[in-house]
């Protein structure tokens, strides 16, 4: 299929493989069209690792931003894009829609910062947050137990009254997902896909006036994710490298006593991964 810029990113690593089209390499920055960004907040895993935040990206498009997951740091990371990189659509306070591609601790920790960090920071509407079974109940939770916080900064006659200014910015719509058109505004158009993961979990197309992104999330190599890179420009797809893997605690999990599926290229071995990135660049 068509592809006139496609860049193939593995997040959650150190390495970005790059492919670009001889007509977007013939093409001068100056002619390249730069309405829509992304903004890889946080590429971590889930080991902690202080030089990176947990999965977070936007996709910022003019003025607005578009969250996919919000991992440990996401709310510092976007006010780390803001100042110095000057992208004020990642503001927090300016974070007003979100996609998580799954409920795992490492792609939602950061799920209560950006709830009230971005309020306090000043949203003033409802976050809006798209996602699979279970956000609902998480979001519920998250809310009950800043309860005490929320009341506070609202008591109009308490000592902490500015985040009152904003009296709905505290509130989340969360939107339990299947897959197909989610989300549509005049920015962009977001289509679900199913990925296959330990969980329910979805991958996302965002389609903006001059640019066709794809997160993948964490998954396992799925033909919905290569038909949804079908005439994309960016794919940007989690996997972590064998070496990573081979670094990890001698858990039942990584001597390979106890089967488990996850992520994207992990028991696929190098040939599989070869095959995954093959079979995207076809399409």
């Amino acid at each position: 299929m068509n592809f006139v810029h496609t860049v193939l990113v593995f997040s959650l690593t150190s390495l970005a493989v790059v492919a670009v089209t001889q007509q977007a390499e013939s093409q001068a920055p100056s002619e390249r069209p730069t309405g829509t960004k992304i903004v890889l907040l946080g590429t971590g895993t889930p080991v902690p690792d202080p030089d990176r935040s947990g999965p977070a990206t936007a996709i910022v498009v003019g003025d607005a931003a578009y969250l996919v997951d919000f991992g440990p740091g996401v709310v510092r990371r976007a006010e780390s894009a803001a100042l110095n990189r000057k992208i004020p659509a990642v503001e927090p306070g300016n974070l007003k829609v979100a996609f998580v591609t799954h409920l795992h601790s490492d792609h939602t920790s950061g799920y209560s910062d950006l709830i009230l960090g971005g309020w306090t920071s000043g949203r003033t509407v409802p976050l809006e947050v798209y996602g699979p079974t279970g956000l609902q109940s998480m979001t519920e939770h998250i809310l009950q137990a800043y309860r005490v916080d929320i009341e506070t900064r609202t008591n109009p006659d308490g000592p902490m009254r500015d985040a009152g200014r904003f009296p709905d910015g505290w509130k989340v719509n969360a939107h339990e997902i299947k897959p197909g058109v989610i989300y549509k505004d005049e920015k962009v158009t977001v289509t679900a896909f199913s990925t296959k993961h330990a969980m329910e979990s979805y991958g996302y197309r965002f389609d903006t006036p001059d640019r066709t992104i794809v997160i993948s999330g964490d998954t396992n190599p799925v033909e919905a994710t290569v038909n949804a890179c079908n005439g994309c420009d960016v794919l940007i797809h989690e996997a972590q490298p064998l070496e990573l893997v081979a670094k990890l605690p001698k858990s039942p999990i990584v001597r390979g006593e106890v089967p488990y599926d996850d992520g994207a290229t992990r028991g696929i071995g190098e040939e599989g991964q070869a095959e995954v990135a093959r079979d995207l660049s076809h399409h």
